[in-house]
């Protein structure tokens, strides 16, 4: 079977992009929002994590996930394999806006991972931060990317379970509820705030 296709004929780039559009419609990505991406390219041809990293593979998937980011205006951060601890690749002036924690390193194929490498050459001005804390993640072959979501996290079941042959996991994220049972977590306009109960915060 050809790298580039699964036995339904659709394109790594289509089947990314696919994937990629539901995540931001669900997470509601747009400008100043962060996904970050997480792939095994030799997880998609369907070989182990880790064996088999195909920069031909990471450049079509590229493309898929550039077409929604354009569309919708969001950043995306590509995670770095753990020989560079899973660090970032992302452009400087994201790094720079939030004050980010640079690494020295410049990912590539066995030390980075084939994504990170891509993803690296494709950008203006590429950088590697220690760490984000996105809105969304995208994690195609299981790379383990909740290190660096906010919380809380929210498990998210795209339509395609699978990119190439590797298993798709994604996730957005919502603000911690806080208050216990007293909270309100929506401004309800019928709703007085006026009480005559004793049990007032102030």
């Amino acid at each position: 079977m050809d790298q580039g296709l699964q036995s339904t004929g659709v394109s790594l780039k289509d089947q990314v992009a696919q994937v990629v559009r539901e995540v931001a419609e669900s997470a509601q990505l747009g400008p100043g929002k962060i996904l970050v991406v997480g792939t095994s390219t030799s997880e998609v041809v369907g070989s182990h994590i880790g064996t088999s990293g195909a920069l031909e593979v990471a450049n079509e998937l590229l493309l898929g996930i550039e077409e929604v980011r354009k569309e919708r205006g969001f950043y995306v951060v590509y995670q770095c394999c753990e020989h560079l601890n899973r660090s970032l690749v992302m452009e400087r002036k994201l790094l720079e806006d939030l004050r980010l924690i640079e690494v020295a390193a410049v990912p590539y194929p066995k030390a980075g991972g084939s994504m990170a490498s891509a993803a690296y050459r494709m950008m203006l001005e590429p950088c590697l931060a220690e760490s984000v804390e996105a809105h969304a993640g995208i994690d195609i072959g299981e790379t383990m990317i909740g290190m660096h979501l906010r919380r809380v996290a929210v498990p998210f079941r795209p339509s395609l379970r699978n990119i190439g042959q590797a298993r798709v996991n994604a996730a957005y994220t919502r603000p911690k509820l806080i208050g216990g049972e007293r909270a309100h977590y929506q401004l309800e306009e019928t709703v007085s705030i006026q009480h005559d109960d004793s049990n007032h915060c102030d």
